[in-house]
């Protein structure tokens, strides 16, 4: 039987070019690519607004170009995506920009998804949202990565020796392992849920808002009970607690969560909770000109019923001076 003979001949890349041109080939080039040729990355969490912010840097843009290169990944059928660089991408598109520098990174899809979220996390604002998306993400490339991550079988607040995936997160963070655990589990609330949430650090006027810790706690009602107490919040227009989400979340678990449970526990008074009064805008609107502001409206409102009560007072004088 013929032994095997085993050569160690230079490639063709050793015999047709220098060292120089080797090495060179490893490093890092900045490269314009056009933009129709780069595709967004899929499910992206973090929202790309045309902001005042993005609106600054389109002058920016306009005025010196894109002076830091986006990041894009080669992928399988020969396209590009963006790993980091979308609001860069955005900017480039309101420029009226064809083409963008990119740094292209050879990178597996999980590889990417850690690189695309450490990178956006440096962001001023972030929204919960954003957060629990993006975390989820993370989560699931480190897991499919082979790395230990037991989060999702222990419960919040637990600890372990060895280091999790949420725990090395942490330190890439401003959140602890365990806020990271309540971020992902916000994935588990209705869409409507969590834009509440992302209004309670928004915190517009006149929106409903539910708070992290209670918001957290309906997480784990299913969704057919998420929807009826939509409809409570929605109808009544207020939110529940901390401590009247703990208990529903207590109920669901016991099986003994219905629509009149709901409606019991939403109907509790909470600390420190005031009666609104409430009239539709067109009962009054006849009395104000067209676009007085509902402060003043009602400023007026409250100025006219101290009037009415001072004659109402005189009036009630003049009947007892009389009799």
């Amino acid at each position: 039987m013929a032994k095997e003979l085993k050569l160690n001949l230079p490639s063709v890349d050793d015999l047709f070019t220098t060292q120089e041109e080797r090495d060179d080939a490893k490093l890092e080039k900045v490269i314009n690519i056009p933009r129709s040729e780069i595709d967004s990355f899929p499910d992206h969490p973090f929202q790309v607004k045309v902001d005042e912010s993005m609106l600054a840097l389109v002058e920016s843009v306009k005025l010196y170009g894109i002076i830091v290169p986006v990041t894009v990944r080669l992928k399988e059928d020969g396209r590009y995506e963006y790993v980091a660089g979308h609001r860069r991408d955005k900017a480039c598109e309101l420029a009226g920009l064809d083409t963008i520098p990119c740094i292209v990174r050879q990178m597996s899809h999980d590889e990417a998804i850690i690189a695309m979220v450490d990178s956006n996390l440096q962001r001023d604002i972030i929204l919960p949202s954003e957060k629990a998306k993006s975390y989820k993400m993370r989560y699931d490339a480190m897991k499919r990565q082979g790395q230990r991550t037991d989060l999702t079988s222990r419960p919040v607040g637990a600890k372990s020796p060895i280091a999790r995936s949420d725990e090395q997160l942490a330190e890439k963070t401003e959140d602890s392992a365990r806020q990271i655990q309540r971020f992902i589990r916000l994935n588990e609330l209705i869409p409507q849920f969590l834009d509440m949430v992302d209004n309670s650090v928004v915190r517009d006027k006149g929106i409903l808002q539910i708070a992290m810790r209670p918001a957290v706690e309906l997480s784990y009602l299913p969704a057919e009970h998420q929807k009826i107490l939509l409809e409570e919040i929605v109808g009544y227009e207020r939110t529940p607690s901390h401590e009247q989400a703990i208990k529903m979340r207590k109920f669901s678990e016991e099986n003994r969560l219905s629509d009149d449970v709901i409606h019991s526990i939403m109907q509790e008074e909470k600390p420190n909770q005031v009666e609104q009064f409430k009239m539709p805008r067109e009962r009054i609107s006849k009395f104000f000109a067209p676009g007085t502001p509902v402060e003043k409206m009602q400023a007026t409102i409250i100025k006219a019923l101290e009037y009415y009560r001072q004659r109402e007072h005189q009036r009630k004088r003049i009947r007892d001076d009389a009799r």
